[in-house]
């Protein structure tokens, strides 16, 4: 059978038989899409009737909130899919209107449709697809050669028992009113109210949460991406999407699901954001990790004249994949903790010796370069340590040693005439006219001696070669490797390994790393992104994966000797 890119799968069991049905259903949807699964919710729908089965609206239930959150939960575990809801025909009480609005726009319109519903003889039946194919574009924007599939009996046979009927759904939202919720009772809605988040790689436990957002916002929803000073604090800030990147992700999937809302979406610069100075706004929606953040905007508004929000408290999902350095929750953290030793980006094409495919390590100072350099030698691959080379360079009779007592004076030399790097170091150290005289001499001599062990490895019968180099970037050493690789760690825990390795202060370490350029600079460049965070295990693991993926992207020709 084809596989589409986009589907619309129309839900027509009710919710509470519907729900254990769904991993089936969803493994179901997943083999004939492989992009972006729209769902639709119409529970009750009768695509089997002699009439044209049309829209109607929805009752805004707690138990309709509960099933949203069930059905993302379940999707987590088929991450190639981007799973929507589509809102619009989900209502509260106070906006329960009979006609809905016509044909909906969607970012990527459905090239086939999908269904639950059960024929009586379990086939393709042709009068139920007709149905089912009107009514999905007589609701959205469909490709014109629209396809549609009957996922019944794939997902199982028989009925449930009847006692399914009576089980509801595990209470996933939490009101701020202290009064017992029940699956039925109408959730209420609200003219305006607010969510805030990361956002980085819109994830399934994001997606739970705007829903509940879109669904009590009858109006606007005002939602705040935090940004700048509140991502420090974040687990690998370097692999964070770009502010404008998370917007544009954001945007879509809002205007998607309810695009008759107005969503205004700001930079979240502080703990309170709109939440706390809007006096406009309603609610608020928070996770129950975020919750007493929810509390802490009460209380601000309240110190401030302004009344305070209804907080709707959203429970955690559960990661049921998490490895053991990630959390247990479904996380963007968790998300760019797997992108680590992945290929970000084409390679370059470097002019160097063929047959050899070039690594360039780079990082910031204690981040752990000379560690994975050495797990990628116990791999196979040839290293260059450019610090090495540069002490050959610096040695009497070394290429950059007459340049270097001309440039800088005999008073840099030892006794015994060799160069004291010390003296060397404290005359370019914050002196950036003195550092380029350094540099222009330097790199070039390294990165000529850099090309003569390029060489020596092609002669040694090695295929692939790592230059760990600190200032590779800066040097502009990125023309003569086909990949950068760089490993990034928190600056505090890189202050840390400084002071302790190094013997230096912690100014004297924070002033060493000012002088490097960033690790979110290193990243934009890289191809490749590792991290010494963690256990050395977890380091071990990250380079074998980044390991094993070169392998299968090199040419034959380049497949390592050990």
């Amino acid at each position: 059978m084809a596989v589409f890119r986009s589907g619309l799968l129309v839900l027509t069991t009710p919710l509470a038989t519907l729900a254990p049905r769904l991993p089936p259903i969803l493994t179901s949807a997943a083999r004939l899409v492989n992009h972006t699964l729209y769902v639709h919710l119409q529970p009750g729908m009768d695509l089997g009737g002699p009439a044209q089965p049309q829209a109607s609206p929805v009752q805004a239930t707690f138990e309709v909130l509960d099933f949203i959150t069930h059905l993302y939960s379940g999707a987590d575990l088929l991450r190639h899919l981007d799973v929507r809801i589509l809102l619009t025909n989900i209502q509260t009480k106070s906006t329960f209107l009979p006609v809905l609005p016509s044909v909906q726009n969607l970012a990527h319109p459905p090239e086939v449709v999908l269904t639950d519903f059960q024929t009586l003889d379990g086939s393709q039946y042709n009068p139920v697809k007709q149905h089912l194919e009107r009514y999905a574009m007589s609701c959205y924007s469909c490709c014109s050669q629209l396809s549609s599939v009957l996922l019944y009996p794939d997902y199982g046979t028989g009925e449930l028992p009847v006692e399914s009927l009576d089980v509801p759904l595990p209470s996933t939202i939490r009101p701020a009113s202290p009064v017992a919720r029940s699956p039925k009772q109408p959730v209420r809605g609200y003219h305006r109210g607010a969510v805030g988040g990361t956002f980085d790689r819109l994830h399934n436990a994001h997606k739970v949460l705007l829903s509940v957002a879109c669904v009590l916002a009858q109006e606007q929803l005002v939602v705040g991406v935090a940004d700048k000073d509140l991502l420090k604090s974040k687990v690998l800030p370097e692999l964070l999407q770009p502010y404008a990147e998370r917007v544009d992700h954001l945007s879509e999937f809002l205007v998607d699901v309810k695009p008759s809302l107005t969503f205004d979406i700001v930079p979240l610069l502080d703990p309170y954001g709109p939440a706390g100075s809007d006096p406009t706004l309603e609610f608020l929606v928070v996770s129950e990790e975020t919750y007493r953040g929810g509390m802490a905007v009460n209380r601000f508004r309240l110190e401030n004249g302004k009344e305070e929000l209804a907080l709707y408290q959203i429970q955690l999902l559960k990661d049921q994949s998490h490895s053991e350095n990630e959390e247990d929750k479904v996380s963007s953290s968790s998300f760019r903790q797997r992108i680590l030793g992945n290929l970000l980006q084409a390679p370059n094409r470097p002019e160097i010796p063929s047959g050899l495919y070039v690594l360039g390590l780079t990082g910031i100072s204690g981040s752990g370069k000379s560690s994975v350099a050495q797990r990628l030698k116990k791999l196979g691959a040839y290293v260059i340590d450019s610090d090495h080379l540069g002490h050959r360079a610096y040695a009497p009779g070394g290429p950059a040693y007459q340049p270097v007592v001309e440039a800088f004076g005999t008073d840099i030399l030892h006794k015994d005439g060799t160069i004291n790097r010390k003296i060397l170091g404290s005359r370019v150290f914050g002196n950036k006219k003195q550092l380029k005289v350094l540099t222009d001499i330097m790199w070039p001599v390294i990165a000529k001696l850099a090309r003569e062990e390029m060489d020596l490895a092609v002669a040694k019968g090695k295929t692939v070669c790592v230059i760990d180099a600190a200032m590779l970037l800066e040097a502009g050493w990125q023309n003569m490797v086909h990949e950068v690789w760089t490993i990034v760690i928190p600056e505090t825990e890189a202050v840390r390994r400084i002071v302790e390795r190094d013997g230096l202060s912690e100014e004297a370490a924070q002033s060493r790393l000012q002088s490097q350029m960033s690790g979110q600079q290193l990243v934009e460049q890289s191809h490749v992104v590792l991290s010494t965070l963690w256990d050395p295990h977890v380091t071990q693991r990250q380079v074998e994966k980044a390991w094993t993926l070169l392998q299968k992207r090199l040419p034959k020709t380049h497949q390592t000797k050990n």
